[in-house]
């Protein structure tokens, strides 16, 4: 599926020392702009991490105008494709963290995990000496995880630590591997591990996306759907657009099996915001819902 007006979406981040950070932000931030790319940049001290979308020769330019430095010359990126644009607008934002976990002493530049190729990944997760561990929060594992992986039902990532404390030994669990959509979040992941007293902390470079590009379907340990933070939702084997959308309520991902809970009002509620809706909160989603409806009675009319 590559047709001529395809946007193609680059995920990208790399750790490294930007104690230049803030200043590389507005020229960041016009350059996207003057390519006519869409997405987020964060930019933090410890590095970059960023999803942005556009035309094939903008998102090679954009690529071109960050290696420029010599700092993010190696950095590498990971592509999927859509028809539809799936940002409204161009950000870039400085932040503490670019993956916030909270321990600022945790630093994936001075160590990390072992990394494993999606090949090599198959055989590590079937070893049964192995703990596989999904790092990413409860309502991503909830649409999608590999087999027999540990689901630590964090909100956050910042839950992350506490899981590991209370659920995890490294006395009993001498082999432990982590995955995460990108593959950014165990960098940190497995860096706090290893200061755990871990002794063999795997990660899956790349991430679930890179592993659902180059594994086929037959010979994968994927099961469901792929959450991912753009209009897409989701995406599945071949990194092709999935079945899920949000509430737009509450953001969470919804299925067409959540449709048919009674709590499920399009635009409205899904089964996990229902009981916290207020009479004045689902006065104010109706209206949202009904101003959504006209913006884009308004765009099909272009």
């Amino acid at each position: 599926m590559k047709p001529e007006n395809i946007q193609v979406v680059a995920t990208l981040y790399k750790f490294v020392k930007l104690p230049d950070f803030a200043q590389k932000r507005e020229p960041l931030l016009s350059y996207c702009q003057g390519q006519g790319i869409k997405g987020t940049i964060l930019l933090a001290e410890e590095g970059i991490n960023g999803t942005i979308a556009g035309s094939r020769q903008a998102i090679d330019s954009v690529l071109w105008f960050l290696r420029s430095d010599p700092r993010l010359a190696d950095l590498e990126h990971k592509e999927s494709y859509t028809q539809t644009p799936p940002f409204e607008r161009m950000k870039v934002r400085l932040k503490q963290e670019i993956v916030t976990l909270g321990l600022p002493e945790i630093d994936p530049n001075e160590r990390v995990g072992t990394y494993v190729t999606p090949q090599e990944w198959n055989d590590l997760i079937s070893d049964p000496e192995v703990t596989v561990v999904d790092t990413r929060n409860d309502y991503e594992v909830n649409i999608g995880t590999f087999q027999g992986a540990e689901n630590p039902q964090t909100v956050s990532f910042r839950e992350f630590p506490d899981y590991v404390r209370q659920h995890l030994d490294p006395t009993k669990h001498k082999k432990v591997a982590l995955f995460c959509t990108g593959g950014i979040r165990c960098e940190k992941a497995s860096s706090f591990m290893l200061t755990q007293g871990f002794a063999e902390v795997y990660h899956l470079k790349g991430g679930i996306l890179k592993y659902l590009e180059e594994i086929p379907a037959q010979e994968s340990l994927w099961e469901g759907e792929c959450f991912v933070f753009d209009e897409r939702v989701a995406v599945s084997h071949g990194l092709e657009e999935g079945s899920y959308e949000l509430c737009l309520c509450c953001g969470y991902p919804i299925s067409e099996e959540d449709k048919l809970s009674p709590k499920y009002e399009q635009g409205i509620s899904c089964a996990n915001c229902f009981d916290s809706l207020t009479d004045e909160k689902r006065a104010r989603q109706l209206e949202k819902w009904r101003h959504y409806q006209t913006q884009l009675a308004n765009k099909n009319k272009e």
